[in-house]
């Protein structure tokens, strides 16, 4: 198996030059289908323009744009050449961006050119002093001024030397930066080599038997390893055929299970929720759909069961994973039954290790979960410290999970070691929230927790204490946050508290919080 991505496309499109591997939207349609032979082309057209723009090696690109069939050959373009691609989420504003695009050293940014009715073309011509390194903006779509993504490809490439060039790759070099934010509050750029998505793509491909004949359905955003990796690069090692959806919608995904015959289908808790509850779905045709994939959060089992009866045909896997082993690192075993699917996360894939170990490091059967195997990311871009606290000896992964391991080597979620939550797949950290909120001039202090959401799963409530003196109202602060924050992270509760309950040291008691939602 090809450990970097050049040499993946490469064998893929050789093997199979006139098969589609996409089918995806583009700015030339409002669906197209991509064969492996066709996004190898255009991914080479890429590298090229990369490469008259001046990008070298090493050198950081940054993308913050929906899922698109540009998308992926400008990814696959930059790192043919070496070039390492930020992945953004197209949702982020201000205080992410200035942050992400300054911290990785982004030497040139695709960007689309609205979300939305955010006009990000009028966005960036403001924005631009405060992201002194990158040296151009790219728009897809769009009408303004700027310079246009599409205008990037130049002459010809000289194919000697992008094959060189692609020869000269190594399977540790850096592919990806992908932000993931911490309890600091302070993204961390989790560095994603060639050889760790290709392996956890690979040890993903082989336990749910992806081959040839699938066809995958994904709606997960390219920014995150459920999009990049348990998505795109399961498929390409398997070779099968990947239905992207620029966002996700229920009845959109159900329009391409029917149209494309989807084979398998994934998502986070929230998707599949609302596709079972779609008003149309007793009327769709799912008999195609022979496996079905849960990550991102647990599925409780009552979600399972709907899966089992929406989805006759389907086998029902759970999928855990985390930005710093790249992608999967666990999930169902072929042979679980749906009690076992429900119950558990699953057990570690082919080349993965696990051990469950107590705050002193000793192995115990409940206790923080740490990992060990091929999709090992290589560190935190350019934060040692915080790397060490993660990345530790021997390629162990610190994953800040707490679970309990069954003797047959099945693993179940407990908690979570830190404050995080997640809103329908997304990742939200209270403390980033926090900061935020906190720059309101009529806030003294905040603090979050995630609380039950039937459609979401999670969503955070924050409690602020104000200074003396000052008035403001949710609505005011809400929208302080929007402004500020992508749209995932905004608070959807806000309560004003007289005092906000502190422990001995005078930090905040969350767990106090957490004990009134519970008591009412």
């Amino acid at each position: 198996m090809p450990t970097t991505f050049p040499a993946l496309l490469r064998a893929a499109a050789a093997e199979n030059p006139d098969r589609v591997f996409l089918h995806c939207a583009s700015e030339r349609a409002a669906e197209e289908a991509v064969t492996f032979a066709e996004l190898e082309r255009r991914a080479r057209r890429v590298a090229a323009g990369l490469l008259a723009r001046g990008l070298r090696p090493g050198d950081r690109i940054a993308v913050a744009a929906p899922n698109s069939a540009e998308w992926l050959e400008l990814f696959f373009g930059a790192v043919s050449i070496g070039v390492v691609v930020v992945t953004l989420n197209v949702r982020y504003r201000e205080s992410e961006l200035e942050y992400m695009l300054n911290q990785a050293g982004a030497r040139l940014l695709v960007t689309a050119a609205a979300a939305g009715d955010v006009d990000l073309e009028a966005f960036y011509r403001a924005f631009r002093p405060r992201i002194p390194t990158v040296e151009h903006v790219l728009f897809t779509g769009g009408t303004g001024a700027g310079e246009r993504y599409r205008d990037l490809p130049v002459d010809p490439p000289d194919p000697a030397d992008l094959d060189r060039r692609a020869e000269a790759v190594r399977a540790s070099d850096p592919a990806v930066i992908l932000y993931t934010s911490g309890t600091t509050g302070t993204p961390k750029g989790a560095v994603l080599t060639h050889a760790s998505m290709i392996g956890s793509g690979t040890a993903q491909a082989r336990r749910i038997g992806t081959g040839p004949d699938d066809v995958y359905f994904s709606a997960m955003p390219l920014n995150h390893v459920g999009g990049l990796t348990c998505g795109v690069t399961s498929a390409l090692v398997g070779r099968s055929t990947l239905v992207l959806a620029p966002a996700f919608s229920p009845a959109g995904a159900l329009d391409a299970m029917e149209r494309h015959r989807v084979t398998m289908f994934g998502g986070v808790p929230t998707m599949l929720t609302l596709v079972l509850g779609h008003e149309s779905f007793p009327d769709r045709d799912t008999r195609s759909v022979r496996l079905a994939m849960v990550g991102g959060a647990n599925a409780d089992p009552t979600l399972c069961a709907a899966i089992a009866k929406g989805f006759p045909n389907a086998r029902l896997f759970n999928l855990y994973g985390l930005s710093e082993v790249s992608g999967a690192c666990v999930m169902s075993a072929p042979d679980d039954d749906l009690t076992t699917v429900s119950r558990t996360l699953g057990t570690p894939l082919d080349g993965v290790r696990a051990r469950v170990v107590d705050p002193d490091g000793h192995d115990v059967t409940e206790g923080e979960l740490l990992v060990q195997g091929p999709g090992t990311a290589a560190g935190y871009w350019e934060l040692p410290d915080a790397s060490a606290e993660v990345f530790l000896p021997d390629g162990w992964v610190a994953t800040g999970d707490i679970v309990s391991a069954d003797p047959d080597g099945h693993l179940s979620i407990r908690g979570r070691r830190k404050e995080m939550f997640i809103q329908g797949g997304y990742n939200v950290y209270p403390v980033e929230v926090e900061n935020v909120l906190t720059a309101h001039p009529a806030v003294a202090m905040a603090a979050g927790i995630g609380v039950p959401d039937p459609v979401l799963g999670e969503i955070g409530r924050y409690y602020l204490q104000l200074r003396p003196g000052q008035s403001v109202g949710p609505d005011e602060l809400i929208a302080f946050c929007a402004a500020r924050l992508a749209d995932y992270k905004v608070p959807r509760q806000i309560e004003l508290v007289d005092e906000l309950p502190t422990t001995p040291s005078g930090k905040v008691a969350k767990a106090a919080l957490r004990d009134r939602l519970a008591t009412g």
